[in-house]
């Protein structure tokens, strides 16, 4: 069974903004996020910790300008937490074992998908390509990224 913790190694190596949005639980720009307009199948994992997060199969074009995805890959992975902070009552979205700032999720996704919408920083991820999952680890998740007929 695989282990995921907070690396300080891999902390140690985050970008200026990877390290603001993970650990200082910033948010990056509209717009920006490296992943925004990934069509490929593979994973999303905690750039910190590697545990799995979301699926491609789970991701869609929502228009607020971050990765949306319908639901986690592996719900024991993601915590959502009460958040107050800039005048709102929002649901954030954290990391279990690394604790990093991911985004939040509100309740207008696609209706016929569940209904939620998890916006999510591309700087508190790292893709994995399906071509690239069984020899990283991930193998056990590659039925859920399987193109979509």
């Amino acid at each position: 069974m695989t282990r995921y913790t907070k690396d300080p190694d891999v902390i140690a190596t985050l970008t200026p903004e990877q390290y603001r949005v993970t650990q200082q639980s910033g948010t990056e720009r509209p717009g920006t996020g490296a992943y925004l307009d990934n069509k490929d199948p593979g994973i999303y994992v905690d750039i910190v910790s590697g545990e799995p997060l979301f699926a491609s199969a789970d991701k869609f074009e929502s228009g607020c300008g971050w990765p949306s995805f319908t639901k986690p890959i592996e719900p024991a992975h993601v915590n959502e937490l009460r958040d107050m902070t800039h005048g709102m009552i929002r649901t954030e979205v954290r990391s279990t074992h690394g604790d990093s700032h991911l985004g939040h999720v509100f309740p207008d996704g696609p209706k016929d998908r569940g209904g939620l919408r998890y916006c999510i920083n591309g700087a508190s991820l790292r893709f994995i390509h399906r071509d690239d999952m069984e020899a990283e680890g991930y193998g056990a998740y590659v039925d859920q990224v399987e193109d979509v007929a």
